[in-house]
């Protein structure tokens, strides 16, 4: 039923990259950050973790922390780092994360897509660690 609503809503969240400050080409660091809003309507307490469809990519499994229910609503992955570093969207300037979609698919599963719409990239780079 809950696969259903989505498709009938087809229901897409905007996101935005998150990283910690140290970025690495490994992609550890980095995320994505969901609104408080949209985590409380789309995201369940009871899951410890959530797959994620990479656009153009595989699948793979983040985990929920703790604070991802408080004030830290990031979902980190190396695998999502590396994602958007292949996609040239990190690392990015202070301030201007990329602009995300992240949509709904059936329970504990989302498609994570390059934004296209809103382009907020500048071409200043930022020097990476190894």
């Amino acid at each position: 039923m809950l696969n259903e609503l989505f498709c009938k809503v087809n229901f897409v969240m905007i996101v935005t990259g998150w990283r910690n400050g140290i970025t690495k080409k490994s992609g550890a660091g980095y995320g994505i950050r969901v609104t408080h809003k949209d985590r409380d309507m789309h995201f369940q307490k009871g899951w410890l973790s959530v797959i994620i469809e990479l656009e153009k990519e595989d699948e793979i499994e983040v985990n929920l922390t703790e604070s991802f229910w408080r004030k830290c609503s990031e979902l980190r992955s190396a695998q999502i780092g590396r994602w958007l570093l292949n996609h040239n969207l990190a690392p990015w300037v202070k301030y201007n994360p990329p602009s995300l979609k992240l949509m709904p698919l059936e329970d504990r599963k989302f498609r994570l897509m390059i934004n296209h719409v809103e382009s907020n990239r500048t071409e200043e780079p930022i020097k990476s660690k190894e």
